[in-house]
């Protein structure tokens, strides 16, 4: 039984390499679907290799969830992924196969159907399409917390599981453990559905494709993005933003936004502050010199009951550049009212009339931007947010000024060519100098005559 299972794995693994390999466009994401009631989808049901799933073709392949019987559902959200996810991480880790879990209950459910890329348009407004499709009765599970979930078969249930992201930090560690805790959540829900005996499908999907670097060395590879303002096609939700009176005074955006406590507890805060927008941002201050960003979430995590984000931003006159700069000067953290960590922030900085956007800031030292520990407090925190983009002043048409990246020109990448060069040049300027010395004999031997004599002093 135990081969049979293994090599059910191993195949499952093998088919989203090959389909991985087929589909080359980063504009899709993966999408798995099971149920405990059978014949649930044709199991002859195909799609061509590189076939991307559009919403229509999805609104069809999804009528089996509300014609069921037992209409409860639950869709097991990623924030990014990719099917190549599937097949780099369960390579990397070898027999400590990450997706092990998910490729069992796979395996083992009455009905099932992989779809290995399904258009992000479709999987955007999934959720939206979902509510509008039926009576559900919404349950958002942001906290990860399914022991005390109670599910009422008398009318359908959609659950919502906000899993976390596959990558909360550059190392592979915290892949591995990001992964794990998200397979313990999805094992635990459906056990725990399954022993009360209520039947449920499942949608495991994600809301757009994954970036995760496929090497250590990311911070070598960061290049520089002038960005302009964000176009509201690229981003897969809106900026937060923050009015006084009528006008939007501050503008927040990240792709990810992740805190780790004691090393230990992981606190992702993308969903709730961008999408799911569960967080209070009254005690957010704005004027022409000083802005505070505060973020205040409540029980974001088990064993914290509340927690405080601040960003502190100055604008002020710089003589030697004779202009307004914008910079944010210090991020704060406060835990449930007492615990109060500061952060000094390193290079991020902007004309007042510009945003700021780097690609990766964060308490970690191989980051452009860093958040440097200000007391011993700050120093049970890690910091981690990809794709910043934040302005507190001057914001025009309730949108992102142009954007004054954090990556400099001169990279070392581009430090080195240049040093490469003007050796080579270097190499060339003494190669052609020591040709143009040489001189060649200005009398020869003639045979019929009297042999050459040259004097030594020639």
């Amino acid at each position: 039984m135990t081969q049979l299972y293994s090599a059910a794995a191993a195949l499952l693994v093998c088919t989203l390499a090959v389909l991985f390999k087929m589909s080359l466009s980063v504009d899709h994401v993966p999408m798995l679907l099971w149920s405990t009631q059978r014949s649930q989808w044709n199991p002859d049901t195909a799609l061509h290799e590189g076939h991307v799933v559009s919403a229509q073709e999805l609104t069809v392949l999804l009528q089996p969830v509300f014609t069921q019987n037992s209409r409860n559902l639950i869709l097991f959200l990623h924030d990014m992924l990719s099917i190549g996810d599937f097949t780099y991480l369960s390579e990397f880790y070898g027999n400590k196969n990450p997706f092990q879990n998910v490729q069992g209950i796979l395996q083992s459910s009455p009905s099932s159907l992989l779809l290995p890329a399904v258009d992000c348009e479709a999987t955007k407004y999934l959720l939206s399409f979902l509510l509008e499709s039926g009576y559900w009765k919404l349950t958002n599970i942001t906290n990860l917390d399914v022991s005390q979930l109670e599910v009422n078969t008398s009318e359908p249930n959609l659950l919502v599981v906000h899993l976390q992201p596959l990558v909360s930090d550059l190392n592979k560690i915290s892949t591995l453990e990001a992964v794990a805790e998200n397979e313990k959540i999805i094992g635990r829900l459906t056990m725990d559905l399954q022993e009360r005996g209520i039947h449920f499908s499942v949608i495991y999907t994600a809301v757009r494709p994954s970036r995760i670097s496929r090497r250590t060395d990311v911070v070598g590879e960061l290049r520089r993005q002038l960005m302009a303002t964000e176009e509201e096609d690229s981003l897969s939700y809106p900026p937060l933003n923050v009015t006084a009176g009528k006008d939007i005074c501050i503008l927040f955006y990240a792709s990810n936004f992740s805190l780790k406590a004691n090393s230990s507890v992981l606190i992702d805060l993308t969903n709730a502050t961008f999408v799911m927008q569960n967080v209070d941002i009254s005690s957010s201050e704005c004027s022409d010199i000083n802005t505070t960003l505060s973020l205040k979430y409540t029980k974001p995590v088990n064993g914290i009951s509340s927690l405080e984000i601040r960003f502190l931003m100055t604008n002020k006159f710089y003589g030697g550049s004779a202009r307004n700069w914008s910079t944010l000067d210090s991020v704060e953290i406060v835990q449930d009212g007492e615990k109060f960590a500061k952060f000094n922030v390193s290079v991020i900085s902007a004309p007042a009339e510009y945003s700021f956007h780097c690609q990766l800031v964060g308490t970690s030292n191989l980051y452009p931007a860093r958040l440097i520990p200000s007391n011993n407090e700050a120093k049970n925190w890690d910091v981690f947010i990809s794709k910043l983009q934040i302005q507190g002043f001057n914001i025009e048409n309730n949108q992102f000024s142009y954007a004054s990246d954090c990556t400099g020109f001169f990279t070392p990448g581009i430090w080195m060519g240049l040093v490469t060069s003007i050796i080579l040049l270097w190499i060339l300027a003494y190669g052609i100098h020591m040709i143009m010395q040489l001189t060649t004999n200005s009398r020869f031997d003639d045979p019929k005559g009297a042999a050459l004599s040259v004097p030594q002093t020639e």
